[in-house]
């Protein structure tokens, strides 16, 4: 199983709307969603179809990024008014090596069942809250950032579902800092997991950990596509726009960059629903605008994991 994990915002989370439309009947994603905005209207909506689905998912319930850390009670408050009747849909908690205390609380309080933790490296596992945190029923699966050696065996000690979060997108500063790198190697866990293990691998697809709000206009347009270079291996390519001298003529800059994707798929026979809207947006000369363009490379990587992964069954 592939755990993406993914921010709560709105072209996040229209990539998992789309997503769910097509491959709900054989999913092996299992999205997780960190909370980042005030507004809970695109995380309804999303949920609310994922629901439809039948796509299980989780919600993190302490988020470490954007405008809800330390207002916990707005996600609680959402959950209990929007995700009361979603049985598909997994409390999820981001533990360190400050708040176990503060998560077991909030279990016997919300009287929280089927909990997912993830754990920074910073988690102390002599900490007698976090070994009684994990050793609890309801924390049936958790997540582990990189191979962490001393957590895994006290975790395989105690009999819990272990998952491999991995930063796997080798972000740059500037999207013209691109160019000098056409292609490199994205992952390889959705083969080697079960090797090595793990009972599921996670990323952050192609946004990469860091959290960035807003931004400005960029003087050159990047798109990041992963595609299966070899029978182990999943790369990733950047096509990037020529004309970079300033942040005019984005849809200028939107065609250059989107001729060389869509003349790479073409050559390669590389194919997804998200491919098929890039195409259609160029060959049309519209310019969608650069949320689309975050939405198409994770709704294709999501469709190329749940591809593989269907195949590998």
């Amino acid at each position: 199983m592939y755990y993406p994990y993914l921010r709560g915002k709105q072209f996040e989370l229209l990539a998992l709307r789309e997503f769910a439309e097509f491959y709900s009947a054989n999913c092996n994603i299992f999205p997780i969603i960190e909370p980042v905005k005030k507004s809970f209207n695109s995380l309804t909506t999303a949920f609310q179809k994922m629901q439809e689905k039948g796509i299980s998912f989780s919600i993190i319930l302490n988020p470490q990024n954007g405008e809800l850390i330390n207002d916990y009670r707005s996600i609680e408050t959402f959950i209990k008014n929007d995700l009361i009747d979603l049985n598909n849909c997994r409390p999820t908690f981001i533990v360190n090596n400050r708040n176990s205390r503060y998560i077991i609380n909030k279990i016997e309080e919300l009287e929280l069942k089927n909990i997912i933790l993830i754990c920074q490296d910073n988690v102390d596992t002599e900490n007698p809250d976090f070994n009684y945190l994990v050793e609890r029923a309801e924390c049936e699966l958790i997540l582990i950032n990189g191979d962490n050696r001393s957590l895994r065996r006290r975790l395989n000690r105690i009999g819990k579902v272990i998952v491999r979060l991995d930063d796997k997108f080798n972000s740059q500063k500037k999207n013209s800092d691109y160019i000098n790198i056409p292609e490199e190697r994205f992952t390889e866990e959705h083969r080697c997991y079960e090797e090595d293990g793990f009972n599921g691998f996670a990323d952050y697809t192609v946004l990469g950990s860091d959290f960035i709000e807003g931004g400005r206009l960029p003087y050159a347009v990047a798109m990041h596509f992963t595609y299966e270079k070899n029978a182990d291996e999943i790369w990733v390519r950047h096509f990037v726009s020529d004309t970079n001298d300033d942040n005019t003529n984005i849809q200028g800059k939107f065609g250059e960059a989107a001729a060389k994707a869509v003349s790479f798929f073409r050559s390669n026979s590389i194919n997804s629903h998200a491919i098929e809207e890039l195409t259609s947006y160029y060959t049309s000369g519209q310019y969608p605008g650069l949320g689309v363009l975050k939405k198409l490379s994770i709704k294709h990587h999501l469709e190329l994991i749940n591809s593989i992964l269907s195949q590998s069954v």
